[in-house]
C-alpha cells in the first residue's frame, strides 16, 4: 500500500471531489484519479461513491479513513521530528477560519515572522469542521477554529474572544425592523459553506426567530459577504471585530444579540499527542505572549 495513495485517499475523502483534493496536494486531477483508481484496484473494492455532487465514502472507505489519517499524520511527525534539532525552521502549516485570518492574525503572523524568519509558514483558510479533520490528520500542524472543541487527540490554547452580531443592509435599523419587514420565512441566511461554526449558529438563530425555512446562500470569501448584505441580498453573522473594521462598514447594519448567541471564543488546536517539534513550539509561544492577541 503506498503512503501516497493513502494520502491522496484521505486528501479527497476531507475535500469531497477530485478538484478540491488536487487543488490541496498542488497536482493535476489526473493523478489524483489514478492513485485512488490504484488504491480501490489494492483494496479490492470501491472506497467513493461517485455522483454530481462529488464523492462520497463508501462502506470500506469509511473504515479505511482514520487508518489512512493516522499513516498521513505519522509520516509528516516523523519526517519533521528527524529533521527538528531545536531551532524553529522549516514548514509550518498553519489553518484559520477565514474572520480570523483577515482580522486577528496579521499582527500575530508579523511578530513570529520576524522572531523566525527560518519558518516557512503557511496558511491556509477553512470552515472549522474541516480545519479540526485536518489538524488531526496531520494536514496542518494547528489552526484556529471557533470552540469549544472536545477531543481527546487535541490540545487547545485560548486565542481570540469575539462577539458575534447579525450583520443586515442599513435600512434595517433595529432586529424588530428587520423581523416585522421581512416575509414569514425570513430573510436569506447568507454563510459560508457546511462546517461552518458561525453558520450552524446562524441557523440556530433562525430557528428562535421562526425562520427555520429561511433560504440559504453560500458565499466564498468574505468581502462577498458583506458586500451582499450591503446590497441588501439577505443578512450573515459574523464577528464584531470583522464588520467595524471592513472598508465596508458604513453600508451596512450591526444589530447585537443576547450573550448566549453572541459570545464566541477562537482556539488554537494542535495534536496533543506525538512529537511537538519546534517551529509550532515557537508559534505557540508568540501566541501565548501576546497580551494583545489573548485579550482582544
Amino acid at each position: 500500500m503506498e503512503l501516497s495513495d493513502i494520502k491522496t485517499f484521505a486528501a479527497v475523502a476531507r475535500t469531497g471531489g477530485i478538484t478540491r483534493a488536487a487543488e490541496e496536494l498542488n497536482t493535476v486531477q489526473s493523478n489524483v484519479t489514478q492513485r485512488v483508481k490504484a488504491l480501490e484496484a489494492e483494496i479490492g473494492t470501491p472506497l467513493f461513491e461517485r455522483h454530481s455532487r462529488g464523492m462520497t465514502l463508501t462502506g470500506a472507505g469509511k473504515r479505511l479513513l482514520p487508518y489512512a489519517q493516522k499513516m498521513a499524520a505519522l509520516s509528516r511527525e516523523a519526517l519533521l521530528a528527524a529533521r527538528d534539532d531545536g531551532e524553529p525552521k522549516g514548514p509550518l502549516a498553519i489553518g484559520s477560519m477565514e474572520t480570523t485570518a483577515a482580522v486577528r492574525l496579521p499582527p500575530l503572523l508579523a511578530d513570529f515572522h520576524r522572531r523566525f524568519p527560518a519558518v516557512r509558514l503557511s496558511l491556509r483558510t477553512a470552515p472549522t469542521a474541516d480545519l479540526v479533520a485536518s489538524v488531526l490528520d496531520g494536514t496542518l500542524d494547528g489552526a484556529f477554529v471557533a470552540g469549544p472543541i472536545t477531543h481527546d487527540d487535541l490540545a487547545a490554547t485560548s486565542a481570540f474572544r469575539e462577539e458575534l452580531v447579525l450583520v443586515s443592509a442599513r435600512r434595517w435599523a433595529s432586529l424588530t425592523e428587520l423581523r416585522a419587514g421581512t416575509p414569514e420565512s425570513g430573510p436569506t441566511a447568507l454563510v459560508f459553506r457546511t462546517g461552518c461554526t458561525y453558520r450552524q449558529r446562524l441557523e440556530q438563530i433562525f430557528v428562535e426567530f421562526g425562520w427555520p425555512s429561511a433560504a440559504r446562500f453560500e458565499l466564498g470569501t468574505l468581502d462577498g459577504m458583506i458586500g451582499c448584505v450591503a446590497a441588501d441580498m439577505g443578512v450573515t453573522l459574523l464577528p464584531r471585530a470583522v464588520v467595524e473594521r471592513s472598508a465596508m462598514n458604513g453600508a451596512v447594519a450591526i444589530h447585537t444579540l443576547s450573550t448566549s448567541h453572541a459570545r464566541v471564543e477562537t482556539l488554537f488546536i494542535r495534536r496533543s499527542t506525538g512529537h511537538q517539534y519546534s517551529a509550532l513550539q515557537g508559534f505557540i509561544a508568540c501566541l501565548t505572549k501576546n497580551d494583545d492577541v489573548i485579550a482582544a
